[in-house]
């Protein structure tokens, strides 16, 4: 079962979740549909077990009993498991996966966030609202990828093609705060920019559950 398990991990990460049904991930192993209908019931169970073999890729961070880094930890692991499966994220944010490696990621998740709060409620909370942040940040991301992809554009070539437009519109002085953005700030790694939105999360969450 775990060879289609993995046929279906990288065929949905080249070409997206929709290119996942049970006939095609049997012909690109060479074997018969009827054959992977022995080991898996259906394309929703197919895909349960998608999720739960990424959720199992990596280890499970490493506790400090110190729950901003734990829950930086967490954040970090589910942005890097994320980045690798663009289909996930989708996946995610609906109901909860129930298979073995997602029930001990999600333990593990609220062991870090109970270190903060031992109110259960207020740390599922505490632990929802960075995985908010996490997923808004990769799509963002994912989002720029897809841009490229549909264009054929990079990110610095789409910038030149649009600079013509952008010289007009910050010429015209009637956005001068849009016109510093692109005159003095600075392109921040996403990796930096990251980081620096979850410090903004984990500061928001000790400064109210500190009162």
């Amino acid at each position: 079962m775990d060879q289609y398990v993995a046929a279906a991990l990288a065929l949905a990460d080249a070409e997206g979740l929709a290119a996942v049904s049970m006939r095609r991930v049997a012909s690109d192993l060479g074997s018969g549909t009827a054959t992977l209908y022995r080991y898996i019931t259906n394309r929703d169970e197919l895909v349960d077990l998608m999720v739960d073999a990424a959720q199992g890729e990596d280890p499970l961070p490493e506790p400090t009993r110190d729950w901003r880094a734990d829950l930086a930890a967490v954040a970090h692991a589910l942005r890097a498991t994320l980045l690798r499966h663009p289909w996930l994220a989708g996946e995610l944010a609906g109901r909860p996966s129930l298979g073995p490696n997602s029930l001990r990621r999600s333990e593990s998740a609220l062991r870090a966030a109970v270190a903060l709060t031992p109110d259960i409620t207020l740390a599922s909370q505490a632990l929802s609202a960075v995985h908010a942040y996490v997923l808004g940040s990769v799509a963002t991301q994912q989002a720029a990828r897809l841009a490229e992809q549909r264009t054929g554009l990079t990110e610095e070539q789409w910038q030149r093609s649009v600079g013509p437009y952008i010289n007009e519109v910050l010429a015209a002085g009637e956005h001068p705060m849009l016109a510093r953005r692109v005159l003095e700030a600075e392109e921040v790694d996403p990796d930096v920019e990251f980081a620096f939105g979850l410090d903004c999360v984990l500061d928001g969450l000790a400064a109210r559950l500190s009162r």
